[in-house]
């Protein structure tokens, strides 16, 4: 069973029964099938769905009904590994790289219906997806030859093309080549791409300097993607958007110092969660005695206009709009400055990095339990997907190794020849393999 809390709206769909529409303080949200056991991940969207992914690769979708009750649905597309929600699609990665949605923008004659949009990429040798986003209207794709694609909504540049010549798209397009991560939020209109060397670039809608690009830059709208240039020091490790404000969350890479996470925002501090009283152009640093000294930041989520902070010492901290209870502070007052949050004891004595924290679009939020998968089927996928010289680390036992063999045999090597698979096999019969490296 679950460890999952949820505080905030409890309405569209309601999520636990015989509650007040608005819940305030963290309280238990349990499943009802036994089959719903173990989460994996859960996202949310502002246009009234919920989906949990579980264990075992099945998701389930919590869709609003007339009489606002929750309307389940399972979605059957098989091997889930990844599900993103923005404001008018679901999308859904495979094990096998491919990418299937059902959006609005994408295909408005049926907007239910699932379509394989990676299948949809011109160039055949892109079509095997690693990592999707979703934004406000649009979707974003990191293919294995780490490019980046843009689909859907670009009413406001989000795709990094003059949104008078090009409003939307249904089939994907080349955004930039050379990507290492995407980042984008279910209420943004706007997207940050990360390139292999730390450069960060931006588009999209620049509204209340929510881009970072500095106070000199006006633009409502920036049409191309533009290199960022005061960004912090460090390694970026994630940039959360909501829909007025961004949050940058940056490990520093001193050699001489124990790694140290830092929180950097800007954007419109009012009603948003921004963590300060005063609206800042570049990303400037967020500072609160909640998370200095022996403290550190594990993981943030930021929606429309709140922010949640999840700590290595077990803290829930949380800033910005609240008037539907979404912080989780037991009241509906706005905070524009970290405050802790109360949360009632949690039943597993578990790794607090086992542990997620999601602020779900407007006026919901989660924390849930969810245990270290093991990344060794995706890191061999990931190996075979680019065919390159790559250091693939193991925590598993020899057993686990072999099960991610048959796994991989099974759904990506069906195409590919007896010598790679022969490879493949000589790698994970080493009996005291610790790292490995394939020249495939």
């Amino acid at each position: 069973m679950n460890d999952c809390l949820f505080f905030g709206l409890n309405e569209k769909p309601i999520l636990i029964k015989n509650e007040r529409e608005r819940i305030t303080k963290p309280i238990q949200f349990k499943f009802e099938n036994e089959n719903e056991k173990q989460i994996k991940q859960i996202s949310s969207s502002s246009d009234y769905s919920i989906i949990f992914l579980f264990e075992n690769g099945k998701v389930m979708e919590y869709l609003n009904d007339s009489k606002q009750n929750p309307q389940k649905i399972q979605i059957e597309i098989e091997n889930i590994q990844k599900v993103t929600v923005g404001f008018a699609n679901v999308t859904i990665l495979t094990i096998e790289g491919n990418v299937f949605a059902k959006a609005r923008y994408i295909n408005p004659n049926n907007p239910k219906e699932f379509i394989n949009i990676s299948s949809l990429i011109e160039d055949i040798n892109d079509r095997i997806i690693e990592d999707i986003v979703s934004g406000w209207g649009s979707i974003y794709l990191l293919t294995s030859n780490q490019n980046a694609y843009g689909i859907g909504d670009n009413y406001d540049s989000q795709l990094g093309f003059d949104y008078k010549t090009l409003d939307k798209t249904e089939k994907p397009i080349l955004m930039m080549k050379n990507v290492s991560k995407i980042f984008s939020g279910n209420c943004s209109t706007y997207v940050f791409l990360l390139n292999s060397n730390q450069e960060l670039f931006v588009c999209g809608g620049n509204f209340s300097g929510r881009l970072g690009l500095g106070e000199s830059r006006k633009e409502q709208k920036i049409e191309k993607l533009t290199k960022i240039q005061n960004i912090p020091k460090g390694k970026i490790i994630d940039i959360q958007c909501g829909n007025f404000h961004s949050i940058m969350l940056i490990e520093n890479e001193n050699q001489d110092e124990n790694p140290k996470r830092k929180l950097y925002s800007c954007g419109d501090y009012h009603w948003n969660g921004l963590g300060k009283n005063e609206n800042t152009y570049e990303f400037t640093e967020i500072k609160s005695s909640l998370f200095e000294n022996d403290d550190d930041i594990l993981e943030i989520s930021v929606a429309y206009k709140h922010t949640l902070i999840l700590t290595s010492k077990g803290k829930l901290i949380g800033f910005g709009l609240n008037d539907c209870g979404q912080l989780g502070t037991g009241n509906t007052e706005y905070q524009s400055i970290p405050i802790q949050i109360e949360l009632p004891k949690l039943r597993f004595n578990e790794n607090i990095s086992n542990y997620h924290v999601l602020c779900g679009a407007f006026y919901r939020s989660f924390l849930y339990y969810s245990p270290s998968f093991s990344n060794l089927e995706e890191d061999l996928i990931k190996l075979f997907r680019r065919k390159e010289f790559c250091d693939i680390s193991f925590k598993t036992e020899n057993g686990e190794i072999i099960e991610a063999h048959k796994l991989i045999l099974n759904y990506r090597l069906k195409d590919q020849n007896q010598i790679e698979i022969e490879k493949l096999q000589e790698i994970i019969s080493n009996k005291s393999i610790q790292r490995i490296k394939s020249n495939i």
